[in-house]
């Protein structure tokens, strides 16, 4: 976690901390939208030094409460393009599209003031689509092409500062399992795990 990302997250902890508890609003649905970075753990075993670009993409989440303290928490972005690099073939090997929506059960603690700390955990489902590894086709001789979808973990800690009329400031962190099979001419020749680290901020609304 870079030292922007922790000034970031540690300011809008302390806004909460000045905030009026009366600033708390109430409602079953929280609508928000966040600028989150993408921060990849390339985990190869293919032999073929993968990794992906680092990037920030749009997030929207849809929360629907149960109580006070339970909440399901549906996190969308559209398909995203990921330019692969291979250290092995010192280039890039091509690029491919992830969709991964995530749902997610959380616990909100109460009674802070100003503001609401969340945990959660759920499951993440990636499509893969538009894989074009041309570029590792040519080096390798044999047609390279990746398993087109992924169910893994995933982990959430955030927090939310109610501004009152229902609007909030939100930070959030979560820990993904995506991984997908590489494969050459149809057989595995390993594994590419991004299993990134999703550090996001943003605005809500509760209804």
């Amino acid at each position: 976690m870079n030292k922007t990302t922790l000034i970031t997250l540690a300011a809008v902890a302390a806004l909460g901390a000045t905030l009026p508890a009366a600033a708390q609003d109430t409602g079953n649905w929280i609508v928000r939208a966040r600028a989150v970075h993408l921060d990849s753990a390339d985990k190869d075993s293919t032999g073929l030094g993968l990794s992906i670009n680092n990037k920030w993409i749009p997030e929207v989440d849809i929360s629907y409460f149960f109580s006070p303290n339970l909440a399901a928490e549906l996190i969308l972005t559209y398909p995203q393009k990921q330019t692969v690099h291979s250290s092995v073939l010192g280039a890039d090997a091509g690029t491919f599209k992830h969709l991964p929506p995530t749902l997610t059960l959380q616990y909100h603690a109460t009674g802070f003031a100003g503001f609401r700390p969340y945990v959660g955990a759920g499951l993440n489902y990636t499509n893969i689509s538009a894989v074009h590894l041309d570029a590792a086709s040519r080096a390798l001789g044999a047609s390279v092409n990746l398993k087109r979808s992924s169910v893994g973990l995933a982990l959430q800690a955030g927090v939310d500062v109610p501004l009152g009329g229902g609007w909030l400031l939100n930070a959030d962190i979560k820990k993904v399992q995506i991984g997908t099979k590489v494969l050459a001419d149809g057989s595995s020749v390993g594994k590419f795990k991004v299993d990134p680290l999703l550090i996001g901020v943003g605005v809500g609304r509760r209804f």
